[in-house]
């Protein structure tokens, strides 16, 4: 099937479900499904996105721009705690986060009359460690893009031919991705995590995580871009600027970005 009649499958879809509710992150995937979505049933959809303190906040602002530019109605509801459930970062955090965000968000549907809830989850998301999808499933969300089939690249592709800003967007999961499991989660780590990846990609490396292992911080790049961060010069600006950020040690990982490496230990 090329890619204009999987588009064309996926407005069907969207059709069927009559009015809608977004889970929207601003991300690749979301403001696809987002825009499809207004295409097949206009005002009978709506975005909102979650502001958590484990989401990056600058990302948060630019849902804001994109549902603007989108002229889609869009709501930002904040949980300003982090749930008991998951304060020590256990290895099921994404399945317990997920019930309970997306239950929040089912209640606002309900009560505002849209019949259904959808997120963004695509047919790749099938091959990594995810958790929480099966609370997705749990909870009756729909996924329109897995539904169809749509793969990351086509996304973005199809994206790119609906000339959508975010068609080359990085991917950036939530911050708790960032913390070794079983460790308190403390908001301060949060926010230096996140202030220590936005310095990154404003230095010019898009693609950056930094994860957190006590006082020290592992950078990854994408593997490209590892001969860069690696100039002697380089190294000694980021290592004395994240000095200032509270970090003790600072360390790259040689392999680079991927894309879970979190999970690598369990």
């Amino acid at each position: 099937m090329n890619l204009y009649d999987k588009y064309q499958r996926l407005l069907q879809y969207i059709k069927s479900l009559e009015s809608v509710v977004i889970a929207f992150s601003g991300g690749v995937d979301s403001t696809f499904l987002l825009k499809a979505a207004q295409e097949a049933i206009g005002n009978r959809a709506m975005a909102l996105t979650i502001k958590a303190p484990f989401h990056l906040y600058w990302e948060i602002e630019e849902t804001k721009e994109l549902a603007a530019q989108l002229s889609i109605p869009h709501v930002v509801i904040e949980h300003k705690e982090i749930p008991k459930e998951i304060q020590y970062n256990p290895s099921n955090r994404c399945y317990l986060c997920k019930k309970k965000i997306f239950q929040g968000i089912l209640d606002f549907a309900k009560e505002n009359h849209f019949q259904h809830v959808a997120d963004g989850t695509n047919f790749d998301d099938t091959k990594d460690y995810r958790p929480g999808m099966q609370a997705l499933k749990e909870l009756n969300v729909v996924s329109p893009l897995l539904e169809v089939g749509f793969t990351k690249e086509e996304i973005r592709q199809m994206s790119k031919n609906l000339e959508l800003p975010t068609w080359d967007k990085p991917a950036y999961a939530c911050i708790l991705t960032r913390i070794q499991y079983d460790q308190k989660i403390l908001e301060e780590d949060l926010r230096k995590v996140e202030k220590a990846e936005k310095y990154l990609i404003d230095l010019g490396f898009p693609v950056a995580r930094v994860r957190l292992h006590g006082q020290l911080a592992r950078i990854e790049v994408a593997p490209d871009r590892l001969k860069d961060l690696l100039e002697e010069r380089q190294m000694k600006k980021i290592a004395a600027d994240f000095k200032t950020m509270d970090f003790q040690y600072i360390t790259v990982d040689l392999e680079g970005y991927r894309t879970g490496s979190q999970n690598e230990v369990l």
